[in-house]
C-alpha cells in the first residue's frame, strides 16, 4: 500500500521533471500543506512526506523552497564522477570515454543566479521558514546535485571551468533548525555545497561533495552539528569545512581532498572535535581557528601537504605562503594531541625562498596543549617532466604512494608568537625545531638521537 505522503517526482500531474523539477518539486510542496492544513488532530496532524527522484537527468530551473518540517527529498545514487577532470583532459579523449556527466538521481541546477540577489538567491534547495517552532527534520539523501559548469571570473586566464565560481549552492538553510539530514548525496561543480545557518543537531554524513568552490559551510551560530565519514574537496579559493560561531561540532573520519584554501577552517568556534580524519591539501594552511577559537580538541588526525602534482592546476594556489603555518591557531586552551602531519615539497615551490616552513603556529592565546604531535618534513627532488592533463589519477596517486628519494627538510615544528603566553608543547619537535619564549610557556622537546629520555 502507498502512502498518500509519498511522492514521486515523474508522477505528479503537474509539470514535467525533466525540463523543470524545481516546479514539480515546489507543487508537490503546495499539495502536502493543502492535505496537512491543522498543526494539531489526534496527537498529530502534519507528519510530512517524503519526495522520491528516480535514477534520471532532472534540470532545476525554478528554485525549489521548502518551508515545512518533516521532508524528506530521496534518490536512488548520489551519481558523483569527477567533472574537474572531464573539463581538462583533450577534447579528443572524451569520445572514448565510457559515460561523460555524472549520473543517479541527478538534478542539473539550470539557473543563472545574480549576486546582488544575495547569496540566497543561487540555491538549487532553499530551506527557510520565519516563527515558532524552527524547521525541523529537513531530509536530504541519495541524489545528485550538479552545478554543470563554472563561469568566466574576469581574471584573464580563460580558463571558465577552474574558477569554482557560479553562483549556485546546492542546499542552502536561511533560519534557524533542528535535525536536518544531508546523507548519501553528491554535490559537484556548485560555488557553495552546502550552507546552513544557525543550525541544531544537523548531521552531514556520508556525502560526496567535491569540486565546488566552498563543500560545507555552518554560519550564523549554532551547536551539537556532526559532520562526518565524508569525501570532501573544495577549490582553491574556498573551504572544505568551515564554521562561524559555532560549538559542540564533531568533525570526524572524513577524507578531505586537497585544493582547498583550507581543509578544516574555524572561527570563533568553541568546544569542539576534529578527530580520526584525513586532510591532505596542496597549501599551507590546512586546518585554521580564526577569531578566538577556545577549547577544541584537534586529535588523531592525519595532515600531507605537498605540491599540486596536476598540470592544468599548477598555476592556481590559496595565496598563502609557507610562514602561516599548516595548522594556525589563534585562541585559548585547544589541545593539539597526537597527529601525525607530514609535509614533502621541494625546496624550489617553498615561499618565500629558503625559508623554513612553519608547521604548528600559535599566533594568540593562552593555555593550549600541544603534545605528541608527529612531524615527518621531507624534500624531494621534482621530476623532469609535470604530468600531462589527461592523466590526473595516475598523476595524483603516483605522487601520493612516492616515499623514494625523499631526504630531511628543515622545518619550524612550532612557531609560538609573542603574545601568546602559558602554553604547554610536548614530544612535538626537537629542541631546535620549535621557536617561543621558554620563560612564558613549558616545553620538552621531542628527544633527539644519542639523547636519552629522563
Amino acid at each position: 500500500m502507498v502512502s498518500e505522503n509519498c511522492f514521486d517526482v515523474t508522477k505528479h500531474p503537474a509539470g514535467n521533471p525533466y525540463e523543470d523539477i524545481g516546479a514539480v518539486i515546489n507543487g508537490i510542496i503546495a499539495d502536502i500543506k493543502s492535505r496537512q492544513p491543522v498543526s494539531d488532530l489526534n496527537d498529530g496532524g502534519k507528519p510530512g512526506a517524503v519526495i522520491y527522484i528516480p535514477p534520471g537527468d532532472y534540470r532545476l530551473v525554478t528554485q525549489v523552497v521548502i518551508d515545512l518540517s518533516y521532508l524528506k527529498i530521496v534518490g536512488s545514487g548520489h551519481g558523483f564522477t569527477s567533472s574537474s577532470i572531464r573539463f581538462n583532459v583533450p577534447a579528443n579523449e572524451l569520445t572514448h570515454w565510457h559515460e561523460v556527466w555524472p549520473g543517479g538521481s541527478r538534478i542539473l541546477v539550470d539557473t543563472s543566479p545574480d549576486a546582488a540577489d544575495g547569496e540566497a538567491a543561487g540555491a538549487a534547495f532553499y530551506v527557510k521558514r520565519i516563527g515558532n517552532p524552527r524547521i525541523s527534520s529537513v531530509e536530504f539523501a541519495d541524489f545528485c546535485i550538479d552545478g554543470l559548469h563554472f563561469i568566466d571570473d574576469g581574471s584573464g586566464q580563460n580558463d571558465s571551468e577552474n574558477t569554482y565560481r557560479n553562483g549556485k549552492t546546492g542546499i542552502y538553510v536561511g533560519s534557524a533548525n533542528d535535525s536536518i539530514r544531508i546523507t548519501g548525496m553528491g554535490l559537484i561543480y556548485l560555488e557553495h555545497g552546502v550552507t546552513v545557518h544557525d543550525a541544531d543537531a544537523l548531521a552531514v554524513d556520508n556525502n560526496f561533495i567535491a569540486e565546488c568552490g566552498n563543500c560545507i559551510e555552518l554560519k550564523g551560530m549554532g551547536q551539537a552539528t556532526r559532520i562526518a565519514n565524508n569525501f570532501v574537496g573544495a577549490g582553491y579559493r574556498g573551504h572544505s569545512i568551515y564554521a562561524e560561531n559555532y560549538g559542540g561540532i564533531l568533525v570526524s573520519s572524513n577524507n578531505v581532498f586537497p585544493r582547498g584554501a583550507s581543509s578544516v577552517y574555524f572561527s570563533g568556534v568553541v568546544r569542539s572535535s576534529v578527530t580520526g580524519n584525513r586532510f591532505h591539501s596542496f597549501y599551507p594552511g590546512m586546518l585554521v581557528f580564526a577569531h578566538n577559537c577556545c577549547e577544541n580538541l584537534v586529535s588523531s588526525n592525519h595532515f600531507l601537504r605537498d605540491r599540486e602534482p596536476w598540470a592544468p592546476m599548477q598555476k592556481y594556489d590559496n595565496g598563502l605562503d609557507d610562514l602561516f603555518g599548516l595548522l594556525h591557531i589563534d585562541g585559548s586552551n585547544n589541545s593539539v594531541i597526537a597527529n601525525h602531519i607530514s609535509e614533502t615539497i621541494d625546496i624550489q615551490y617553498i615561499k618565500p625562498v629558503a625559508v623554513k616552513p612553519v608547521i604548528i603556529k600559535l599566533v594568540s592565546g593562552c593555555g593550549n596543549y600541544i603534545a605528541n604531535n608527529h612531524i615527518v618534513a621531507t624534500t624531494e627532488i621534482s621530476q623532469i617532466t609535470d604530468a600531462p592533463d589527461s592523466a590526473c589519477f595516475s598523476t595524483q596517486v603516483g605522487a601520493l604512494l612516492s616515499t623514494d628519494n625523499l631526504k630531511a627538510l628543515e622545518v619550524t615544528a612550532i612557531l609560538v608568537q609573542e603574545g601568546s603566553v602559558r602554553n604547554t608543547v610536548l614530544d612535538s619537535g626537537r629542541d631546535e625545531q620549535v621557536e617561543m619564549d621558554r620563560t612564558m610557556n613549558a616545553f620538552r622537546a621531542t628527544p633527539a638521537p644519542g639523547n636519552s629520555l629522563r
